[in-house]
């Protein structure tokens, strides 16, 4: 049965050395088809977590699985398209080259005319990393966490450094894929764009889930209609908690 889910944490924690919890007993399921919004303050454990699902880090305490797996495991990884905030690329790699390189790593990626038009890099094929505007870069990111065509997509801030009209574009593009399936996990400090986007919610303080649920059960539940006043309302005394 797990190995249906695409993302499962129970009381998952991760202290660091010194005794530092960055994240504490966090329990959060992404189910199939789903897509997910983890929001925070910085410092709250949002980095921790993707890290955690990623297998770039394994919990102290808890259970991390992707698929039923170990995030470690290749079974696992394979399923798995990742768009970090900031990402490193070689600079004289064209954006055709990239997202060749990167479809080699997947056994069955998507075809390099359906990835372009996807992240709207349709006619830049040929051009090298370097010369990519910012913009361009964080499509050129989208790019490469779509083209293995994977099971599971987590997005961390994913419209970072995009105009308006490029962030409406890839918020298309996003629902695009959650329509086909896909599992989606978003991290984002834009509370429109979880709202737009996510089926549900999860808020992260302190390093703990201090809420999780739809948009309306959120906003229910903070007693307000606004996703912003919802996320004050939920997340503030935690911080105030925090500082006392």
């Amino acid at each position: 049965m797990l190995d249906s889910i695409p993302v499962c944490l129970a009381g998952a924690g991760k202290v660091y050395p010194g005794g530092i919890f960055a994240v504490r007993d966090v329990s959060l399921t992404v189910a199939p088809g789903q897509t997910v919004a983890l929001l925070g303050p910085n410092g709250a454990g949002k980095t921790t977590t993707i890290r955690l699902i990623l297998g770039l880090a394994a919990p102290t305490t808890g259970v991390v699985r992707v698929f039923g797996r170990d995030p470690r495991d290749s079974a696992a990884r394979v399923r798995i398209g990742t768009m970090m905030q900031i990402a490193e690329m070689p600079a004289t790699l064209t954006v055709r080259e990239h997202i060749t390189l990167f479809s080699s790593y997947y056994p069955a990626p998507l075809g390099l005319a359906e990835v372009l038009r996807l992240a709207a890099l349709e006619g830049l094929a040929n051009r090298r990393a370097e010369r990519l505007s910012g913009g361009q870069r964080q499509r050129l990111a989208f790019a490469l966490a779509i083209c293995g065509d994977p099971d599971l997509l987590v997005l961390d801030e994913p419209t970072a450094n995009l105009d308006i009209e490029s962030r409406a574009a890839l918020w298309e593009q996003i629902r695009v894929l959650g329509a086909r399936g896909k599992s989606i996990l978003i991290t984002t400090h834009h509370l429109e764009e979880a709202d737009a986007l996510a089926d549900r919610i999860a808020f992260i303080a302190r390093g703990a889930i201090v809420a999780d649920g739809t948009p309306t059960e959120i906003k229910a539940r903070a007693g307000t209609r606004e996703l912003e006043a919802a996320y004050l309302t939920l997340t503030k005394p935690i911080a105030q908690e925090a500082l006392s």
